[in-house]
Formats: structure tokens, C-alpha cells, sequence
């Protein structure tokens, strides 16, 4: 093995006691953690109780469990989606956004700046490997709206190609369940 799969494995073990770390500090268990993290991150076709199940390979009964502890604690809130009878979506209330606020990722964040490495570069990197195992597992990926084969941009503003809907800027900053990866040559943009 190489030096870089060690270092990776390392990485991974600090991360995950920094979100144990942080979960306990909030009464919460690192699997909420994840959940918060996802839906601060997930545009309108993520943000569903099946996408948090699909995106952290969990049951659906882990997510409806999870769901309605975090609900109850005033860290997201449910909404019926108005063309989708039975659709729900989720989103982080105030209070769950402040629980993310200065959390692992942003001190992880804080560190990859530290660095001075090329941020963009290392991403894209990782973003291969990530993909790649995925790839070899069967597991379904996500990545950025705005990387996605469906992802369309025009005059007129910018389109999903799969559903056909319009979709607000913000929202093609955001990861989505339905994401395809790009056609050969271009940046994969795996999550």
C-alpha cells in the first residue's frame, strides 16, 4: 500500500472523531451529525428522507428515526412539497445551521487553507478517487448540479435536462441525488 492510502486512513479516523466530538457536544449522535451535514448541502431533489437513506447508505428506518429526533429538536423542519403529494422536504432550521457553523467541516476547511496546497486541485483529486470506489462498490453517487451530464446553462438561465426545470442559482451550487457524471474528459464531481 501506499504512503497516500495511509495517510487517507488517518484522515478518516480524526474526521470521524471530530464529528463524534461534535455530535456529543450537542446531545446528538455522529449519524445526525451526517444527516445536517448532507441537508446543508442538498438541492430541492436531495433534500427527501430517501436521499438522506441513499446518500449515507442507512436504512430508511435509521433516517425516519433520525429524522424525527432532529425535528424535535428544532434542527430541521419538514415541508410537503406542493406537486408531489407525498414528497417531503427537508430543510435546516437556524438552529441546525448553528450547530454545523464552526463544526468539523469548517475546521477541516480551516486546515485545507492552512495547507497552501491547491484547493481546486486536491478536490478534483479526491473527487476521482472518491467516484472511482463508488464505481467499484456499486454505490450511488452524488455531486454538484452545475457538474452534473444533465446540467443545462443559457440565456435563459439554467435548466436540469433530466426533469426540465428551471433551477435557481443556489441550487446548482448543491449536491443532487439524480446527478449523472459528466461526459468522458470533464471533472467528475462525486460526492
Amino acid at each position: 500500500m501506499t504512503q497516500t492510502v495511509y495517510i487517507l486512513e488517518r484522515l478518516a479516523a480524526v474526521i470521524h472523531q471530530l464529528v463524534r466530538a461534535d455530535a456529543a457536544g450537542h446531545g446528538l449522535l455522529p449519524v445526525h451529525m451526517q444527516v445536517l451535514s448532507f441537508l446543508a448541502q442538498a438541492n430541492r431533489y436531495s433534500d427527501m428522507p430517501i436521499a438522506v437513506a441513499d446518500y449515507l447508505r442507512i436504512t430508511r428506518g435509521t433516517v425516519s428515526q433520525t429524522l424525527s429526533l432532529l425535528e424535535r429538536k428544532g434542527l430541521i423542519s419538514k415541508k410537503a412539497d406542493p406537486r408531489h403529494g407525498k414528497r417531503i422536504h427537508l430543510t435546516l432550521t437556524a438552529d441546525g445551521a448553528e450547530v454545523l457553523a464552526a463544526g468539523w467541516a469548517y475546521r477541516l476547511d480551516q486546515a485545507l487553507l492552512a495547507s497552501g496546497s491547491d484547493a481546486q486541485s486536491f478536490a478534483d483529486d479526491l473527487r476521482s478517487v472518491l467516484g472511482t470506489l463508488q464505481g467499484l462498490n456499486g454505490h450511488q453517487a452524488f455531486g454538484q448540479c452545475r457538474q452534473c451530464a444533465h446540467f443545462l446553462s443559457g440565456d435563459a438561465g439554467h435548466r436540469c435536462g433530466l426533469t426540465g426545470e428551471a433551477l435557481a442559482t443556489d441550487q446548482t451550487i448543491k449536491i443532487c441525488r439524480e446527478w449523472a457524471r459528466e461526459k468522458p474528459g470533464t471533472a467528475s464531481g462525486a460526492t
